[in-house]
């Protein structure tokens, strides 16, 4: 049996328009170029993404947030605001899979590129729409962005310590939330359309993906009509889980069955005791007594240093870990073993570190990594190559200020 090499990564051959910026569209891309789809970015000339003026830091010239979710694709800097521009979207709608937007409602129809006027001319197109508050309804025209989603939704109020205000999260969770929604959408369409033939329309919003993100905090409410309190470190409903400081450093345990917790008592702080006493047996009643259970914890975790308690938890089957700095974390070893930092040339920045793909697949392996493209930096190809555009008539439209830089 001869080695048939490598398989291609499983997106191969799926071709995506790319009308986004900021995040949640970008991140959603970047997962479809990871997978192996052709990204074609189209941005403004002369200014592109939004991202790109978020700086600094920056390597290159280029925005470090632009860089952090945009590997992997091509750029074209093209004019959509004129007819030649919007002619050309329509010539590579016809060659894509797939068009994802993520202007607010109304912006495509005035560009006479909404999803109506793409499905009479491009039935086979998937058509993604991502907006803050969705395409129709009251709240359609409302601007909104990643941290007042957050502060809407209640994911502010769960966060934070019980004595504070609620904080956000640094993250954009929301962005990041439906961005993770709209690759799984855009999929299934993709297999949808194997049978039918035909694309759809995906409407997605920031807010419903933060909605659908509280899950369990949503179904507790449910259940009993009343707000979650903060819970800080400590987890609402399990004991014990919290952040503890040994005698070197702080670290996280998590151990919220009863078998976890027998597991600590017996293997980890020498106390099997504690199995049968009647404020620990159980987790309800461990609830009961948290801040008795959390105060001696504390106690004896802070008799000995991490490098003692962290071999002890894990060869108990407890999870626990030390609390790191963002450097320690991707400097670590276990990361470097999972291939999640990575270095590859750019054309401004030289070699350039980023973050890997999660996706770890044996059949059909990601893609290789790439680094974020310049503004711009694909346009005479993708004209050249996909539109078979001459050098003459790609030279005309820059003339005319159709394409750029």
């Amino acid at each position: 049996m001869t080695d048939a090499g490598p398989a291609a990564p499983p997106l191969t051959g799926i071709r995506v328009l790319d009308l986004t910026r900021i995040v949640a569209g970008p991140f959603c891309t970047m997962q479809l170029a990871d997978l192996g789809a052709e990204i074609i970015k189209i941005e403004r000339p002369g200014h592109g993404d939004d991202t790109r003026h978020f700086k600094p830091p920056e390597a290159g010239g280029e925005s470090h947030f632009y860089l952090a979710f945009n590997r992997g694709k091509k750029s074209i800097a093209l004019n959509l605001s004129s007819d030649e521009g919007r002619d050309i979207v329509h010539q590579l709608a016809a060659k894509c899979d797939v068009l994802i937007q993520n202007f607010r409602p109304g912006v495509m129809a005035r560009l006479g590129l909404d999803y109506d006027v793409m499905k009479e001319r491009h039935p086979h197109l998937i058509y993604c729409s991502i907006s803050s508050y969705g395409q129709e309804g009251s709240m359609a025209d409302r601007p909104g962005l990643d941290p007042v989603l957050q502060a809407e939704m209640g994911l502010m109020a769960i966060t934070g310590d019980p004595a504070g205000d609620p904080i956000r999260s640094p993250l954009s969770l929301t962005d990041l939330f439906i961005g993770l929604y709209a690759s799984t959408s855009i999929l299934s369409a993709v297999i949808s359309r194997r049978d039918s033939g035909q694309g759809q329309h995906i409407d997605l919003a920031l807010m419903d993906g933060a909605a659908a993100a509280l899950g369990n905090i949503a179904q507790g409410y449910f259940c009993t009509g009343e707000d979650p309190v903060r819970t800080g470190n400590t987890h609402a409903v399990a004991v014990p889980a919290s952040a503890f400081h040994a005698k070197d450093g702080m670290f996280y345990l998590a151990c919220g069955t009863d078998r976890l917790f027998h597991s600590l008592c017996k293997d980890v702080i020498d106390r099997p005791e504690w199995i049968d006493d009647p404020r620990f047996r159980s987790n309800p009643d461990r609830l009961a007594h948290r801040d008795e259970l959390m105060r001696l914890l504390s106690e004896i975790f802070a008799e000995q240093p991490l490098g003692y308690w962290m071999p002890k938890c894990r060869e108990a089957g407890v999870a626990a870990g030390p609390v790191r700095s963002i450097s320690e974390a991707l400097e670590s070893p276990e990361v470097a073993e999972r291939n999640m930092v990575v270095t590859v040339p750019h054309p401004t920045a030289g070699d350039l570190r980023m973050l890997g793909t999660p996706y770890k697949m044996s059949g059909t392996p990601a893609a290789d990594p790439v680094a974020a493209p310049l503004l711009g930096q694909h346009t005479d190809e993708v004209l050249r190559d996909l539109l078979e555009m001459d050098e003459a008539a790609i030279a005309a439209l820059r003339d005319g200020g159709t394409v750029g830089d």
